[in-house]
């Protein structure tokens, strides 16, 4: 993993981390600045559907409750992505966590965190296990934010509850694996992300890999960066960073073909 953190040292800024986490050997194995604390903006809607998923495990709320008059932002895709449900006067809890995490929809997040009983109960809940993360309604809001080590905590969280109760944790996880933004040279089925960001700052939440064969979480962010409208450099290295660790997981995976190759030979 060095020359993911080499080329994500040249990011232009100071406040810069990344922490992967490794599937295959269950252990962190690649941390720089885990303890940065980033704005979220479009991905704490991630932490928002861990938050729900935990209710609904619990059974103060269930999947098929019906959110009435419910609100989605024009500005945002649901149009594209979910037509079918254009023009509806209601929609399950389930479906509509899915809507927010695909869409990065505020409006939608809003509805959800307002049904189950507002945001203050939302950070309540969140910080009794992460004290470093803070959600609000308004995704550019300052104290949007979250520590890195504590975001892939979460992240972990729900790919292990996923592969434990997949039904339970599919309405998270059916948002996740559709990204709105993809990276050349990565397959798009390779990589189920959530990435947000403003002018200084981008962060991006994901699973890079196979879902069956040991895939790499990884949460990056990096604040104080030169207005990216104008300065592409910093999302160019971060990119690239991207395809490193896509390189490595790609090692790891051929690594695991070939053994698995020999012991199906041994045992023929």
């Amino acid at each position: 993993m060095q020359s993911v953190l080499t080329t994500l040292k040249t990011v232009e800024s100071e406040q810069v981390g990344i922490i992967i986490y490794s599937t295959k050997h269950q252990e962190v194995v690649c941390s720089f600045n885990p303890d940065l604390i980033v704005p979220l903006a479009s991905a704490a809607k991630v932490v928002i559907g861990y938050c729900i998923t935990n209710w609904v495990e619990r059974g103060l709320f269930h999947w098929s409750d019906l959110i009435e008059d419910f609100q989605l932002d024009k500005d945002e895709n649901s149009a594209v992505l979910f037509p079918h449900i254009q023009g509806r006067t209601s929609l399950s809890l389930g479906d509509l966590v899915e809507v927010m995490i695909a869409c990065h929809d505020s409006k939608a997040a809003d509805n959800i965190v307002q049904f189950c009983g507002g945001w203050e109960k939302v950070n309540t809940e969140i910080n009794s296990s992460y004290k470093h993360i803070n959600l609000s309604s308004n995704p550019r809001d300052v104290e949007n934010k979250g520590r890195i080590s504590e975001v892939l905590s979460v992240l972990k969280a729900i790919f292990e509850g996923y592969h434990r109760h997949p039904q339970l944790w599919l309405p998270v996880m059916n948002g996740l694996v559709r990204p709105q933004d993809h990276f050349e040279g990565i397959p798009n089925h390779m990589l189920n992300h959530m990435s947000g960001g403003f002018e200084s700052l981008v962060v991006d939440i994901g699973i890079l890999g196979e879902f069956h064969q040991h895939p790499l979480l990884y949460v990056l962010g990096a604040n104080n960066l030169p207005n990216r409208y104008t300065n592409t450099l910093s999302d160019e290295r971060i990119v690239e960073s991207m395809k490193l660790m896509y390189n490595e997981y790609n090692i790891q995976r051929k690594k695991d073909d070939i053994r698995r190759e020999g012991n199906e030979l041994q045992t023929s």
